[in-house]
């Protein structure tokens, strides 16, 4: 206690008590004391009001005070500062009601004792200790409050706020200064936002349930000036030291930003993040749901299962961020072709599915599938880029082609396939026949992907000839392969297989090489073989390492590059025609030949053609086994021939099976022809006697 310092107040008109006061004080040098002594009441009071102190000693015995009244005065002055009576003895009486109008305590005057002036000050100190404390407390939780995100109220128990925070301020729009001591109802209005009713006042219920309780879920604050604002709170009594409430504090929270983000995250959970269009956990759940009610009313449920013709060939032309764009373009395109209860899913990719709910016939399904046709196929104005696209449709029927949603939507992924091979931009429905074909395609796959680690794919080499000499000018290397169960299987039924599970890239790599190496040996052999072509499909031309793979395998092989000719079809050139030029111009200036396969079954022009640095073209089977039956095709091949020779390009006949077609194809100057006429593909044991040996008889045969 010696570094505080007590403020005395002291009134007293004798002066001699005055000064032992005084002396008994510098006597006590535990404390420090400032004692202020008045003789008259009037300056006291003026004293009072305009300085604190920390104790007041008054002497009941003044004149001017008359008794008690003088204690009123001072305690009115300064209500909660400690006030000590200097009583006479024979004032005993009139000191003890004293103590009831607001002492805390008195001296008989004329023996003041050591003892009770100590015990004075001492109370007096020990009270300013504990306010010193409670006023940092106090200030210590004033900061805190003020410093937490949550906004804290705190209210009597008559339910008047007796404390705002700033947070408090900000979300109920009243300052501290305006809302102190107005009831909580007025302040703190909630609604319920289902019920949009104003809910009971929780600080109420907290002090009648005498314990912690919580607003309901999704309440909603009405601040000063009308807005609303989504909460969570908690509310709990204040008790005294005897246990009894005497008001309530609340603490709530600001909940938009929470809600907004769990609404985003449940939205996110079921939407596609890219077009917003619900995604496939969504999908099933409204086709189960869709399902249940169908079967309730004897109605039909329809799947359509779409996917993009061609939005590939966008996405690496133009880039992903305008394949995005189109995507959306075209969510929105089938959005609008449905009804408000149909559902459009993006699955991924490139794909979507249509869910019709409580569908009348199964034709409803058709006349959608056939606007959806037309309106994906409508020009789409991305970014200054007019783009087309199409698509292939697959539709399944609830209950004829399945009885749950994943069988639907299997079976129209299975009819959409169909749709594709039939040509593209067109629609099927599903046929229980599709599913023995589908099964029989993942059957290959599976088997396609343990084939290259068998090996059990091998070449076979099927040669050119020359009509003029009838000698071999040289072989297509052409892929077989024979399953160890099921034996030999066509490459129309695998090669297309490979071509969309991605299994083409491996495969065709291993062609080439196999194809290289046994030219190369071959040639080394000193066996008269001037070139080996190989064909290269659009996945493999596409590959951004497709030109570095050619130019390594020549370099591991040995081949000279002027041996290989490469053969590629107008739609693989056309599909890529940008880079394709850059491409063949850089294998042409290493003396790779090449050359344009099943012409006349494409897309391309003759504008186009010429950018291409071509060396032959062949032209497809399917032209060359109906020249003597059909003039069309005749009219075709005769173009073809004359058009390749005003372009400097060797003409090629595929598929010659007949004398006939050998005899026209003479007649108009064709160069040269491969077929079954003059050789099948033959295993390279087989293709070395051919090399030795020549055709038989195909000189006589050639020559006039």
């Amino acid at each position: 206690m010696s570094e505080r310092t007590v403020r005395i107040l002291l009134v007293e008109d004798n002066a001699k008590d005055a000064r032992l006061l005084r002396e008994m004080l510098n006597e006590q040098a535990s404390f420090k004391y400032d004692l202020t002594h008045f003789e008259s009441m009037e300056k006291a009071v003026a004293h009072l009001v305009a300085n604190p102190v920390d104790m007041v000693m008054l002497d009941l015995g003044l004149p001017d005070a008359q008794g008690l009244e003088a204690v009123r005065r001072a305690h009115a002055a300064a209500p909660r500062v400690p006030l000590v009576v200097l009583a006479d003895m024979d004032d005993e009486s009139l000191a003890a009601q004293a103590l009831q109008e607001g002492a805390q305590d008195y001296l008989v005057k004329g023996q003041i004792e050591t003892r009770g002036l100590l015990r004075a000050l001492r109370y007096a100190v020990d009270r300013k200790i504990m306010e010193r404390a409670l006023f940092d407390e106090m200030e210590r939780a004033q900061v805190t409050l003020n410093s937490i995100g949550d906004a804290v109220i705190c209210t009597d128990i008559s339910g008047n706020i007796t404390f705002f925070n700033l947070v408090a301020e900000k979300m109920t729009d009243w300052s501290w200064q305006e809302a102190a001591g107005r009831p909580m109802a007025e302040i703190f209005r909630l609604l319920g936002a289902a019920s949009r009713e104003i809910t009971a006042n929780p600080t109420e219920m907290a002090v009648e349930r005498d314990r912690t309780v919580h607003l309901p879920s999704n309440s909603i604050l009405i601040r000063r000036d009308g807005s609303e604002i989504p909460i969570e709170d908690s509310v709990a009594p204040i008790h005294d030291r005897q246990g009894q409430s005497t008001g309530a504090v609340m603490v709530f929270r600001d909940v938009s930003a929470v809600r907004a983000m769990a609404l985003q995250m449940a939205h996110s959970a079921y939407h596609d993040f890219l077009t917003g269009l619900p995604n496939r956990m969504l999908l099933n759940d409204r086709l189960s749901q869709a399902i249940a009610l169908a079967r309730r009313h004897m109605k039909r449920v329809a799947v359509l299962f779409l996917d993009l013709d061609g939005f590939k060939h966008i996405n690496d032309s133009l880039g992903h961020p305008i394949g995005d764009k189109l995507l959306q373009s075209i969510a929105g395109c089938l959005v609008d072709c449905v009804r408000g209860s149909d559902t459009v899913s993006r699955q991924g990719g490139d794909e979507f599915v249509v869910l019709l709910s409580e569908v009348e016939q199964s034709e409803d399904a058709a006349i959608l599938a056939r606007r959806m046709l037309q309106s994906v196929a409508m020009a789409h104005s991305i970014d200054q880029h007019d783009l087309h696209v199409t698509t292939s449709i697959g539709v399944s029927v609830y209950p004829d082609d399945g009885l749950d949603a994943e069988t639907l939507i299997k079976n129209a992924d299975t009819a959409m396939y169909q749709a594709k091979e039939n040509g593209r931009q067109s629609y099927q429905f599903f046929k229980p026949a599709m599913n023995v074909r589908a099964v029989e395609r993942h059957s290959i796959e599976e088997s396609l992907r343990r084939a290259m680690e068998r090996q059990e794919f091998a070449l076979h080499y099927q040669p050119k000839i020359n009509l003029k000499t009838g000698e071999i000018t040289g072989a297509e290397a052409l892929l077989r392969w024979t399953h160890p169960i099921r034996g030999p299987i066509s490459p129309a039924q695998f090669i297309p297989v490979a071509e969309d599970c991605g299994l083409i890239l491996p495969i065709g790599n291993w062609v080439l090489r196999e194809a290289c190496k046994q030219a190369r040996a071959w040639m080394g052999a000193g066996l008269p073989l001037a070139t080996m072509a190989v064909n290269i499909s659009a996945m493999e031309f596409g590959d951004e390492d497709f030109l570095e793979g050619v130019l390594a395998i020549l370099r591991d092989t040995g081949l000279d590059p002027r041996s290989l000719e490469l053969e590629l079809t107008e739609s693989v050139l056309m599909k890529h025609a940008e880079s394709a030029a850059t491409v063949l111009r850089t294998l042409r200036a290493e003396g790779v030949k090449l050359a344009i396969d099943d012409f006349g079954t494409g897309y391309s022009s003759l504008s186009h053609l010429r950018k291409f640095p071509m060396d032959s073209l062949k032209i497809d089977q399917s032209f060359v086994r109906q020249i003597t039956s059909a003039p069309d095709d005749t009219t075709i091949v005769i173009a073809v021939i004359s058009m390749g020779r005003s372009l400097k390009l060797r003409v090629v006949a595929e598929g010659v099976e007949t004398r006939e077609e050998l005899a026209f194809l003479k007649a108009q100057q064709c160069e040269e022809a491969q077929g079954f006429y003059f050789s099948r593909p033959v295993p390279p044991q087989q293709f070395v006697k051919l090399l030795e040996t020549g055709i038989p008889d195909a000189a006589t045969v050639v020559k006039p």
